[in-house]
């Protein structure tokens, strides 16, 4: 489909303040508004983190902006949203989720072939400042590198 090459809505920020050790996709439980403004790319999850309650795992923070279109029956921008995963992926995750020092963040959202929702999800460990430094070290060097390849 045309529309999974157009969304494409990214957590930059999630790869510089944390160490992504396990990978996940997952889908969204959303209301009909609320994928209207996702295809119109409308969303936003850099201030969002995923957390476990009794029957699931949610997304929080994840601000979707109300659909132009949309009457009264139009959706809440920054309300938890449960993802939808295997049952042995929600244990897997939950274990390592409850350690210290580990949380699951989103890395972006996109639509899938069939037109589903779907966020990519980590695993994660926050950074030291020290590992920052050498995360901004390693992209400067990376860059002149290519400049210098360039010409």
């Amino acid at each position: 489909m045309a529309i999974s090459s157009q969304v494409n809505i990214k957590n930059k920020r999630a790869s510089f303040d944390y160490h992504l050790l396990d990978r996940y996709v997952a889908g969204i439980q959303l209301l009909g508004t609320e994928i209207k403004s996702i295809r119109e790319g409308k969303a936003n999850i850099n201030d969002s983190f995923c957390t476990f309650f009794e029957d699931g795992l949610y997304i929080r923070n994840m601000h979707i902006a109300e659909y132009s279109h949309g009457s009264f029956y139009n959706h809440e921008a920054k309300r938890d949203r449960k993802l939808l995963l295997t049952k042995k992926e929600l244990k897997k995750l939950k274990e390592k989720g409850e350690e210290k020092g580990f949380t699951i963040v989103p890395l972006r959202i996109f639509i899938s072939e069939r037109g589903y929702a779907k966020v990519e999800i980590a695993l994660a460990q926050g950074k030291k400042d020290y590992d920052k430094r050498e995360s901004i070290k390693e992209r400067e060097t990376k860059r002149e590198l290519d400049r210098v390849m360039k010409r």
